[in-house]
């Protein structure tokens, strides 16, 4: 008999791949370090789907697998009270241990500057000694959700220089502070949980989409990740220069094995660039950034700002915008006046309690500022 392409859809998502087994084949270890990985990678698993046909295998929390070229990486969940957490296998004397290790003591931790990812708990491989598992809070790129305003980009920004300074005043330079290793702690965005692989969705009801909140209402916290080719120099080095080409910018002009650099220069343009390529250059209206970013990313690493003068400019620009410009949504670079002037209403209807309050409680604001605010909403709320 011919398989239909449902059943065929349904045989490749249950087998596991050889990266699955070996999560699978350490679940009870794990488990009993105070860990459960999801329903897929329990021992005996039976697929959902299979024991009851009315489940359709897309829609089954089973059916997901693990994102792909990422073995050394799987979400988790903390037997103690619920905490979504994620996984890395690493090595056990890696720079990234020690550097992880060291920004999430005690006494490091509590410093509100430090926006280097905490890490919960390190694990010992059972099976190998030179590994070990970092567990780390369960984070989501800084953009995902979108950014609602120009606010919420400007905390980002201004968060991540912060945790930029401080690593640079314990003797730390990342090295790749580039996008994938700057991210966020969404938990406070969703009530309810999300899927750590289908983000959009509820977390054991992948049919409904996860109920998000505005991050002008909620603390949104951002960190700087992955120190897997940090250096750390000791208070006494003096020649504080490095060799390499890793990195996931390789616009960085300077990178080379063959001629020493400055790496927390190096950071600067790093972060620099992401704000050219994920801020100004995709959205029309934070070209008030551009004179700091071009700094940031000049060809001559003298030139650049050190981290502490970017975030004081950071902070100046920001504070040097008008409040109703960052109630303003971010204006995509690609898209045309019309579909501008819907978003931007929709944008300021969202802030609308907050516009009149801000309005109302200036000291200085005359009636007919007021009057050409609440008459450009209206203009705009009509198309």
């Amino acid at each position: 008999m011919a398989h239909t392409p449902r059943e065929d859809f349904g045989d490749v998502g249950a087998e596991l791949a050889p990266p699955e087994l070996a999560w699978r084949d350490r679940q009870t270890y794990l488990e009993s370090r105070g860990y459960m990985l999801r329903p897929r990678y329990r021992p005996g698993w039976i697929p959902s789907w299979r024991s009851d046909p009315s489940i359709r295998p897309f829609f089954a929390e089973d059916f997901v697998r693990a994102p792909a070229f990422r073995d050394h990486l799987i979400d988790a969940t903390r037997v103690s009270d619920g905490k979504l957490v994620l996984l890395k296998r690493v090595a056990a004397d890696s720079v990234e241990v020690k550097i992880a290790s060291y920004f999430s003591s005690p006494e490091i931790r509590e410093d509100p500057c430090n926006h280097c990812i905490p890490v919960l708990d390190v694990i010992p491989d059972k099976d190998d000694p030179s590994k070990c598992y970092l567990v780390m809070p369960f984070l989501r790129y800084v953009d995902r959700p979108p950014f609602e305003s120009i606010q919420s980009i400007l905390d980002c920004g201004e968060q991540l220089l912060e945790g930029l300074v401080f690593m640079h005043e314990h003797g730390v330079a990342h090295r790749d502070c580039a996008y994938k290793n700057l991210m966020m702690d969404a938990t406070l965005l969703y009530p309810q949980g999300f899927h750590p692989v289908r983000f959009d969705q509820l977390p054991q009801n992948l049919r409904w989409s996860a109920p998000i909140r505005s991050r002008a209402d909620v603390a949104v916290t951002y960190y700087l990740v992955d120190f897997g080719i940090s250096f750390w120099f000791q208070p006494n080095e003096t020649d504080r220069l490095v060799l390499g080409t890793s990195g996931l910018d390789q616009d960085v002009p300077e990178l080379s094995d063959d001629v020493p650099y400055d790496p927390f220069k190096l950071d600067i343009f790093v972060l620099g660039n992401f704000f050219r390529q994920h801020f100004t250059g995709k959205f029309t209206n934070l070209n008030f950034l551009d004179p700091l970013i071009c700094q940031m990313t000049d060809e001559d690493p003298a030139r650049r700002p050190n981290a502490s003068d970017a975030l004081r400019q950071w902070k100046r620009l920001s504070s040097s915008t008008w409040s109703l410009q960052r109630l303003w949504r971010p204006r995509p670079r690609d898209s045309n006046i019309v579909v501008h002037a819907v978003a931007d209403a929709f944008s300021l209807s969202k802030h609308w309690s907050s516009l009149v309050e801000m309005l109302c409680t200036a000291k200085f604001v005359s009636v007919a500022a007021i009057a050409i605010v609440i008459n450009h909403w209206h203009s705009l709320s009509g198309l």
